[in-house]
C-alpha cells in the first residue's frame, strides 16, 4: 500500500528472528509505514541474544510522494567473528536460560543488555523479554516502541565484555571451547537485569 501526504514519510521495520541448529527462522515480522509530524531520523540497529534471538530494527525516513512504497530489504547476518565476545542470555516469563559465552560476528561489537516491557501494563514488573549479548554501537542506550505494544530499552557497557584481561567471568577451568560461567556469574545476571528494570521503571 502506498501512502502519499505532505508530512514525512516514516517505514519502519523490525525483524525478531529465532536462530535454530542449522537453521535461521524469522519469528516475527513488524512493518509501519505512514506520515510522521515529529522529527524524523533515520535508525538501524542488530543485537544478538543468549546465541538464539537475533532482533534487528532499521527505521528510513523520506519526504517525495509515495516514496515509502518499497519494503525495506535486510541483508542476512554476517557471519564472520570480529573478536568480540559478550556474556549472552535470554529469558522470557516462564522460560529459564543459563548464561553463555557469545562471539559477536560482523558490526555487532559492543555487549549490551535489552529489556522488552508491555505499554501501558499496570503491573509492577511488565517484563515481556530480557537478554544480553552482542550489540551494534546504534543498539546502545535506546528506547524504541516494536509490536504497538512492547517498548524495548537498551544499554551497553564494558563490563558484559568478557576477554582475557577479565579471568573473573569466564570459568578458570574451562578451555576456549567449553565456554563454561562460574556459578557466581550465572547468579549476578537475573540481578543484573531486576536492577536494570527498576531504572527503566522509576
Amino acid at each position: 500500500m502506498a501512502w502519499s501526504c505532505s508530512l514525512k514519510s516514516l517505514l519502519t521495520v523490525f525483524v525478531f528472528t529465532t536462530f535454530t541448529v542449522g537453521s535461521v527462522g524469522t519469528d516475527l515480522v513488524w512493518k509501519q509505514k505512514g506520515c510522521s509530524s515529529d522529527t524524523c531520523s533515520a535508525l538501524t540497529f542488530s543485537a544478538t541474544l543468549g546465541d538464539q534471538r537475533r532482533f534487528i530494527y532499521e527505521n528510513k525516513c523520506c519526504t517525495t510522494d509515495k516514496c515509502n512504497q518499497e519494503d525495506i530489504t535486510l541483508s542476512p547476518p554476517p557471519a564472520e567473528a570480529n573478536g568480540v565476545h559478550c556474556l549472552s542470555y535470554y529469558t522470557e516469563l516462564g522460560m529459564q536460560n543459563i548464561p553463555t559465552l557469545l562471539s559477536c560476528t560482523g558490526n555487532e561489537t559492543k555487549c549490551g543488555l535489552v529489556i522488552g516491557t508491555a505499554v501501558g501494563n499496570s503491573n509492577l514488573f511488565p517484563l515481556v523479554m530480557a537478554g544480553m549479548g552482542c550489540a551494534t554501537e546504534s543498539a546502545c542506550n535506546l528506547t524504541v516502541t516494536v509490536f504497538n505494544n512492547t517498548n524495548i530499552h537498551t544499554f551497553c557497557s564494558d563490563e558484559f565484555v568478557v576477554s582475557p584481561n577479565k579471568p573473573s567471568v569466564p570459568d578458570s577451568t574451562g578451555s576456549a571451547g567449553s565456554m563454561g560461567f562460574r556459578p557466581t556469574a550465572i547468579s549476578t545476571v537475573p540481578i543484573l537485569i531486576t536492577l536494570l528494570l527498576l531504572k527503566v521503571l522509576f
